[in-house]
């Protein structure tokens, strides 16, 4: 029994999970010999590899790019989040033998982040095979389908035998490991369907192709953009979805790793939408860009701010009359703007479906209208009785002002609760019909206008009930 299994063994006993990242970095920094510490580092899974290049300092990673072979290298990379700068660490015939193993996906993405003259430079040096893939990808937009798709797959003729198949999927399975749904093309490599590997294998020499082949197979035409698709797709359970050209030819599929990661992205993308944002920040994204990005939505709110303020302050003399008033305000505000945002989230999660029509827009309007309404009539109900309560015990109002008070909160908070959830639900909707993206346009705005219907609710209802009609 080596180190290493008496390690895991004792790991196991106390109950933690192995270290194997600081293991690793152990070894790397050793002073074994090339060979000794290949076979220990081979050891581990990649993953494990991956996690354990951040531990290391740049001579040390790069003594260690020279123990691993360029297949294990690149499926090292894979894991790794800071592929981009590993790979950069690389001299350029290793960088250009690992882009060549790297998913075609992540070599392009690798390759766009570099300037224009070094991208040429890397995408001469390479062979055929690997520049015809790239230029494929290239030629795509970064908001298109085709621009995610591998070239990893198997592909067969529609018009040959069970037992040709089978030979055509172990030479292709040599250069693509995707082989759980082997894609069936016709002499122009328009896709005819799709057969599950499982039914290849165990089909009979003397059946016919058609027989196992899946036709009504769902896929994707590669020019459509992935936020119009994306809800599409990930429904199915299926390991992978073919791409299409616009002559409905076979160029690509998405791995169900590549529709997690898009599902992945287009949540956080509309999550930083919400906030106003162009795009997810991250840690390492400069300072600058950061503020460019917020600075525009910032001003425009400034602007609205003002405008709110304005409102308010037409309101003035209500205040002067009953100040006691303005201790509630944040309160009708922030429980708008909470509601607002309810509505907008679910809205923005049901306007992601391209199918949903007319009638069922106004049925989640409706829908959304009785939560409102619902939701504030419980919270108006409880806020006129604590409030009332409390300025009746507590600061010792007299009972008709307390109640009074508080029944003019209580009904704001229904009237703007009711608003704010139907505002939070209308205005997507109206910037989908206007071909604006709900998501950027609607997250900002609708915080302005929750908090306008809450200040007009709140002290108009004072201005009439409190003032003109109980004189207080």
């Amino acid at each position: 029994m080596n180190a290493k299994t008496n390690m895991l063994n004792e790991n196991i006993v106390i109950g933690q999970h192995p270290d194997y990242k600081n293991e690793i970095a152990a070894i790397a920094k050793s002073n074994l010999t090339p060979k000794l510490m290949r076979d220990r580092i081979l050891d581990y899974h990649e993953n494990d590899i991956a996690a354990a290049l951040d531990l290391l300092k740049k001579e040390e990673r790069r003594k260690l790019y020279s123990m691993l072979d360029t297949a294990v290298l690149s499926n090292v990379l894979e894991y790794s989040e800071n592929r981009d700068v590993y790979i950069g660490e690389l001299d350029i015939r290793r960088r250009i033998q690992v882009l060549s193993q790297l998913e075609i996906t992540d070599a392009v993405e690798y390759l766009r982040s570099l300037q224009k003259s070094e991208r040429n430079m890397l995408i001469d040096l390479m062979d055929d095979t690997a520049k015809r893939e790239i230029a494929l990808l290239s030629s795509f937009d970064e908001d298109e389908i085709g621009s995610k798709m591998t070239t990893n797959f198997i592909s067969i003729r529609a018009d040959i035998s069970i037992r040709q198949a089978m030979k055509e999927l172990i030479a292709q399975a040599a250069e693509n490991d995707n082989i759980s749904t082997i894609y069936v093309v016709d002499e122009i490599q328009t896709l005819v369907g799709a057969i599950d590997l499982k039914d290849l294998i165990i089909a009979r020499e003397n059946m016919s192709l058609e027989d196992i082949i899946v036709t009504s197979y769902p896929y994707v035409y590669a020019n459509e953009q992935i936020e119009d698709c994306i809800e599409r797709i990930k429904d199915y359970s299926e390991d992978s979805i073919p791409v299409l050209d616009s002559d409905n030819k076979l160029k690509g599929v998405l791995t169900a790793q590549d529709i997690t990661e898009l599902v992945d992205d287009e949540m956080g993308d509309d999550y930083a939408k919400l906030a106003g944002l162009t795009a997810e920040e991250d840690l390492q994204e400069p300072l600058t860009k950061s503020i460019r990005k917020r600075l525009p939505w910032l001003v425009i709110l400034l602007g609205l701010g003002l405008f709110v303020s304005s409102v308010v302050g037409l309101f003035e003399h209500v205040v002067s009359h009953l100040a006691l008033i303005v201790c509630f305000q944040s309160l009708v505000l922030d429980m708008a703007g909470n509601v607002g945002t309810q509505s907008l989230a679910v809205t923005i999660r049901v306007l992601m479906d391209e199918q949903i029509h007319g009638k069922e827009k106004l049925f989640l309007i409706g829908k959304e209208a009785r939560i409102g309404l619902t939701n504030g009539i419980i919270l108006g109900t409880l806020s006129f009785i604590f409030i009332g309560l409390y300025l009746f015990l507590f600061k010792g109002q007299p009972m008709i002002t307390a109640f009074s008070i508080s029944l003019c909160t209580g009904v704001a908070l229904l009237v703007s609760m009711l608003l704010s959830s139907v505002a939070g639900t209308v205005i997507p909707i109206i910037f989908k019909k206007l071909k604006v993206d709900p998501a950027v346009a609607s997250g900002p705005l609708i915080t302005t206008i929750n908090d306008l219907v809450a200040v007009i609710s709140y002290y108009g209802l004072a201005w009439i009930l409190l003032i003109n009609v109980l004189h207080l």
